[in-house]
């Protein structure tokens, strides 16, 4: 494989010949249960949690960091008002507004960058719940958009079988070694929600 010398970042193929290597949007399909929301315009998926550095007397620095609270699950979807449907009718919703929601819903994004099958990754995003919806009415723009903003319990990623995402030698192109832990195998693979309370984190330590 042709690689960059000072980065090992990829150039080319197994036996040099041209490829791509960059991830695009049009391999990615959205779906709730069986079915495919079409029309999205931009999907958003953001991740985090509070974290606190321990400081003491006589050091001049943090002399350690541990997270204080659970990781937030959020998101932003816009859709263009298509197929006589609005953003939660696409989403496989019975409703219009968000005071009728009742109980939350998945959605599952399927990366086929990889490929389709088993080597196609799927990121399940798990009990959503809608916390706002917006419609812009334009008298310069007539296309309809519609944004829906929402947060999640859980996100998840796995192969299509089933199996963890990520093997010891990672599911990219350049086979990088990865410091494998397995609690957090399970968690990134929805065998836990959280990889922090499982027994031992004082003796934990990957290599690298």
């Amino acid at each position: 494989m042709a690689t960059y010398p000072q980065t090992g970042s990829s150039l080319g193929g197994p036996t040099g010949q041209n490829n791509t290597n960059t991830a695009i949007a049009t391999n990615i399909v959205i779906m709730v249960g069986p079915n495919m929301v079409g029309a999205v315009q931009t999907l958003t998926v953001t991740e985090d949690r509070a974290l606190e550095f321990i400081n003491e007397v006589g050091t001049d620095g943090h002399i350690d960091g541990v997270p204080k609270s659970s990781t937030n699950i959020t998101g932003t979807c816009t859709r263009i008002r298509f197929d006589r449907m609005r953003i939660a009718e696409a989403f496989s919703r019975g409703y219009l507004h968000v005071s009728a929601q009742r109980v939350p819903f998945d959605i599952q994004i399927i990366d086929n960058w990889n490929g389709d099958g088993n080597n196609a990754l799927i990121t399940t995003i798990k009990s959503v719940w809608i916390k706002s919806l917006a419609s812009t009415y334009s008298a310069t723009d007539w296309v309809i958009t519609d944004t829906m903003n929402w947060e999640a319990e859980a996100i998840y990623t796995t192969l299509s079988n089933g199996n963890a995402a990520l093997g010891s030698q990672g599911s990219g192109g350049r086979n990088i070694p990865l410091a494998i832990d397995s609690i957090e195998r399970s968690a990134d693979a929805g065998g836990r929600r959280g990889a922090l309370d499982a027994p031992g984190l004082l003796k934990a330590f990957l290599p690298y």
